[in-house]
């Protein structure tokens, strides 16, 4: 094992709580992938930020109005609805802006042969409507929602979604249903090829376990992961891409 290795060993031997930051992954061809700490390894934090410094991109103030900030957030092992206030701040901190445009969320994690229901959704979607109240988030949208699922939230929920995702590899063309439910409500639907499971706990322990050899991998759990994209409005570029994701020890 590598200096930098035992470094990050010893560093998340003591940490409660992971970060990771891609940074613009655009800006990964020319970068080699570091993962550095303003801690010595003498000095063990119980929050251990990890990031591709020189790959992180803050949008410019004076170009802030000409972007649009998106995000997607995969909640993968927390039942905690503060994940959604962490993974928007932490994103918003990230690229220097003080609101997102849009946050999509995708469906949370629910037991093989249980359908998802409101009430998987709506813990999460109660906080999505607080960061609206508070400005952190312009708009929020839903992923993978079929016309009755979408019909049951719009219903209740005080913050209605604007947008809502369909996996075009399962269903090939639009559900009839869901299109004119959508299109009464001014709801757009938004094409994604995302997996069904873009995270899981043990792929996640198993690139740890990987990139760290002798690291207790299983004692670590993905909580979520969020992936942004900051597009230029007029010409529609995408300027910026990354992910981010936090993860916690068991019994943290």
């Amino acid at each position: 094992m590598g200096t930098d290795s035992r470094a990050a060993g010893a560093l998340l031997a003591r940490a409660r709580t992971l970060h990771l930051q891609t940074g613009n992954l655009l800006n990964w061809g020319r970068l080699r992938k570091k993962c550095p700490s303003t801690h010595s390894e003498e000095e063990f934090p119980d929050v251990l930020e990890c990031t591709v410094s020189h790959a992180v991109e803050k949008i410019n103030p004076d170009e802030r109005e000409e972007m649009k900030v998106s995000a997607k957030l995969f909640i993968v092992g927390s039942n905690s609805s503060s994940s959604t206030r962490n993974a928007v701040d932490m994103a918003c901190s990230v690229l220097g802006v003080a609101q997102l445009d849009s946050v999509i969320i995708a469906s949370p994690p629910i037991e093989d042969g249980v359908n998802l229901s409101l009430e998987h959704l709506q813990p999460y979607w109660e906080e999505l409507e607080n960061l609206v109240q508070s400005k952190k988030i312009v708009a929020i949208g839903t992923s993978d929602l079929d016309k009755t699922q979408l019909e049951q939230l719009y219903q209740w929920a005080q913050v209605k979604p604007n947008s809502n995702q369909v996996n075009l590899a399962s269903c090939c063309v639009m559900p009839p249903d869901l299109t004119a439910f959508a299109k009464q409500f001014d709801i757009q639907l938004l094409t994604h090829n995302d997996p069904k499971e873009l995270l899981s706990e043990a792929s996640f322990q198993e690139a740890l376990q990987e990139s760290i050899p002798g690291i207790q991998a299983h004692e670590w759990v993905p909580l979520w992961l969020l992936r942004y994209s900051v597009i230029v409005k007029s010409r529609g570029i995408i300027k910026s891409k990354g992910y981010i994701l936090q993860a916690k020890r068991r019994g943290s």
